[in-house]
């Protein structure tokens, strides 16, 4: 069937607009709650958000949902995505739930599910749910006696945070470094800079006061131009910037200078590689990832493979293919000998690992390649992407020609917001920015 509201990273939309409604809301919880009641435990579901405002309005939507269906909910609070992936498997939970539009403006929201596992659901699944929303599901409502019931997980925040800090390499301690971190006015801004401390660090903050309008605003990885600055102004080691949900992370060197999500996967698989702790031969990441992460890792005597865009395709190729390391250039970094998705904090661990056993600074650690120039564009659309146009693809066409063997582009629609995304990368940079802005020119003029 084709997919109406399920994207590629579960639902997502302006708040209070199809698909982001009450209404909506309450049908995932009653569908995914028909679902997800097989047995005869007494079932439940951890419900997470981030800092919107909207999070108040859609988290009781889906409890109703739930509770109508017979499952117990379990509200999480503010918390990271990872940390609700890692909460629904240690209460072994049926189900978990994060209320979040990761790094898009706070007037947006969306709803992640995660299966008993930690792992996000598979296309299928999520292709039930919504085949369910529109369907009577009177029938299969919980009796009077066998509804569910709610509680509020007091002890979220020390959970996770234990959960993070035991990630670090036992008997290393962070004490003398100075952070940085960025939280995005997001799900992160208690945790983050208290595992930071509590392992040692003298932790500077940013993006630390959520009001429900600010998340992401001016704050986190998607403008990192504060905390590279800050790094600077307070003469930092390194410099963390998480998104809303702190699923994903940037970091900065002690020049302020940034790296994305391919140094840091190639900081870390480098050192797994080195200790003996790669698995799979290399790792998995996106078609996004840039070709001087590829040629890096193949230097080191290793695969890279790519999927399509999106973290949960990551991790879907790494589960089936035995990698223990995949991810994203936005900074979605996955590490499954810890977690079942990307998490930004502890990815930002594993650097600041490499760095205090290796006793050198993040500029020398962390920069592993030089990238091959490389050039994203987006362009926002109304209606049904133009990318069967032929102007369009006279114009892609075009631009492979001129790119010849010396690089690659690649033209996706986002799978969460109205967008077109273009992307040339090549030898030449004056080449890549010129094939790039004539398909660009193209996609514009096809939209009118």
């Amino acid at each position: 069937m084709a997919r109406k509201i399920f994207g590629t990273d579960g639902i997502r939309g302006s708040a209070n607009s199809d698909p982001m409604t009450v209404e909506i809301a309450l049908r995932v919880g009653m569908a995914a709650g028909r679902i997800f009641t097989r047995g005869a435990h007494r079932h439940s579901v951890v419900i997470g958000k981030d800092t919107r405002l909207s999070g108040y309005m859609l988290e009781p939507a889906l409890a109703a949902g739930f509770i109508a269906m017979g499952m117990d909910v379990i509200f999480a609070g503010p918390m990271p995505t990872p940390a609700v992936a890692m909460l629904t498997r240690s209460l072994r939970a049926d189900l978990g739930v994060m209320i979040s539009a990761s790094h898009n403006p706070f007037h947006d929201n969306g709803i992640k599910l995660f299966g008993s596992d930690g792992y996000k659901l598979s296309d299928d699944t999520e292709e039930q749910i919504e085949s369910m929303i529109e369907a009577d599901m009177q029938p299969d409502l919980a009796g009077s006696k066998d509804i569910g019931r709610a509680k509020r997980l007091d002890d979220s925040e020390g959970r996770y945070i234990e959960f993070v800090k035991n990630t670090f390499p036992k008997g290393l301690r962070l004490d003398g470094i100075k952070i940085v971190v960025d939280c995005a006015n997001g799900a992160a801004y208690k945790v983050a800079p208290a595992a930071l401390w509590e392992l040692g660090a003298d932790v500077v903050t940013y993006g630390v006061e959520p009001d429900g309008f600010n998340i992401n605003q001016y704050c986190g990885s998607t403008d990192t131009r504060t905390m590279c600055r800050m790094v600077g102004e307070h003469g930092a080691d390194i410099g963390i910037a998480l998104d809303g949900d702190a699923d994903r992370v940037l970091v900065a060197d002690e020049t302020g200078k940034l790296l994305d999500g391919d140094q840091l996967m190639a900081t870390v698989a480098e050192a797994w590689h080195t200790a003996g702790r790669l698995q799979g031969g290399g790792i998995v990441a996106t078609v996004m990832s840039n070709l001087g992460l590829e040629h890096y890792i193949h230097g080191l005597g290793l695969t890279m493979e790519r999927t399509q865009v999106g973290d949960r395709y990551v991790v879907e190729h790494m589960r089936a293919n035995g990698f223990n390391v995949g991810g994203e250039q936005s900074g979605h970094i996955v590490l499954s000998d810890y977690t079942t998705t990307g998490d930004g904090l502890i990815a930002a661990l594993e650097v600041l690992s490499a760095m205090v056993q290796s006793d050198r600074k993040l500029s020398e650690v962390g920069r592993r390649f030089e990238p091959l120039p490389q050039i994203l564009e987006n362009v926002r659309f109304t209606g049904t992407p133009p990318l069967d146009n032929a102007t369009v693809i006279k114009a892609v066409k075009s631009a492979e020609d001129r790119l010849g063997n010396t690089g690659r582009i690649l033209i996706r629609k986002s799978g969460t917001e109205p967008l077109i995304r273009v992307m040339a990368e090549g030898e030449d940079a004056g080449l890549v920015q010129g094939v790039v802005s004539e398909i660009v020119r193209a996609i514009e003029q096809a939209t009118g």
